[in-house]
């Protein structure tokens, strides 16, 4: 006797015998080395995104700095050296030096 289909939903494969460890892959994936490397790698993978947001907070704090206190200081010695320019321009075109 068939079991009725369920509205909207997929039929799954059936499960193994989960007490059947015969294959080769079974043993694999469940042996101490492949535990270890995957707690290598969870761990890496920890430490890599603490890593990348930690700078990421530190190029934040350095481009609003650079932007707050040099970007400012860069303008006003561009403006010196155009106004430096500029009253060297008037003095030759007055003739004294």
């Amino acid at each position: 006797m068939a079991t009725p289909a369920r509205k909207g939903g997929i039929s799954l494969p059936e499960r193994r015998n989960p007490k059947k460890d015969d294959g080769v892959l079974t043993k694999i994936s469940q042996s101490t080395i492949v535990a270890k490397g995957k707690q290598y790698s969870s761990d890496t993978m920890f430490v890599t995104k603490k890593l990348l947001k930690s700078t990421g907070k530190a190029a934040w704090i350095f481009g609003t700095t650079f932007l707050i206190l040099v970007v400012p200081l860069i303008i006003e010695m561009d403006r010196d050296q155009q106004l430096t320019e500029l009253e060297l321009q008037q003095a030759n075109i007055l003739g004294t030096k």
